[in-house]
């Protein structure tokens, strides 16, 4: 079959091409501040401050350990959750950069000997090979080393100079508990369970404020 002379002939960069550009408007349009969470979690607060060594976030969740969970904490084992946070810069001809992104690993378990919860956290995954430089905290109940876990203070991002000092960032934070961590067992009889589903997600524009 011959092709139509009149048709003008595009060549496959030019489509290609096309398609980015418009792939970019749409993901523009997007609507920001958006939630994405799992039922009876949420990031409930975000606040981005800027100080002298750096941008920093602090995030406030929300969220019940089920039975079954709590269960598993009370013989022993350990839980292990994941706060994570991304700054972008905004472009008006192309999908936004990340500037920025930071990480905050905590595992969570109960200390027979001691009848006390421990907390250990790092900026690194913490694994059962050792601890590393992780910051250990000790609490008398399960329900204050919760608290110590939903609240995320002072996540440091980066340098000022990278980021940038713009009035308004655009960030994402995630929260979720990290089951992939967990002995190879769970880890199966994990699928499928809804109540090992806790993992909250916002996107939203923050006024970079100044530490007081």
């Amino acid at each position: 079959m011959k092709s139509n002379p009149a048709e003008p002939h595009r060549p496959a960069w030019a489509i290609r091409a096309l398609t980015l550009v418009l792939l970019a408007c749409l993901f523009s349009w997007l609507p920001r501040g958006a939630h994405a969470n799992t039922p009876n979690t949420e990031v409930t607060q975000l606040k981005l401050e800027r100080g002298d060594d750096g941008v920093y976030l602090t995030a406030q969740v929300q969220f019940a350990l089920p039975p079954l969970v709590e269960d598993v904490l009370d013989k022993g084992i350990a839980l292990y959750f994941v706060a994570e946070a991304e700054i972008y810069r905004e472009r008006w001809y192309w999908m936004d950069t990340k500037v920025a992104q930071a990480a905050r690993h905590m595992r969570l378990a109960y200390q027979p000997l001691t009848r006390r919860w421990r907390l250990n956290v790092s900026p690194v995954p913490i694994t059962n090979a050792g601890f590393g430089a992780s910051v250990v905290q000790n609490f008398d109940s399960l329900e204050d080393a919760l608290e110590a876990v939903k609240r995320v203070g002072r996540l440091r991002l980066g340098d000022v100079a990278e980021i940038g000092d713009d009035p308004v960032q655009s960030v994402v934070f995630r929260f979720r508990l990290d089951t992939t961590q967990l002995p190879r067992p769970f880890q199966i009889g994990v699928v499928g369970q809804s109540d090992w589903n806790i993992a909250a997600e916002r996107s939203v524009k923050l006024p970079l404020e100044k530490i007081r």
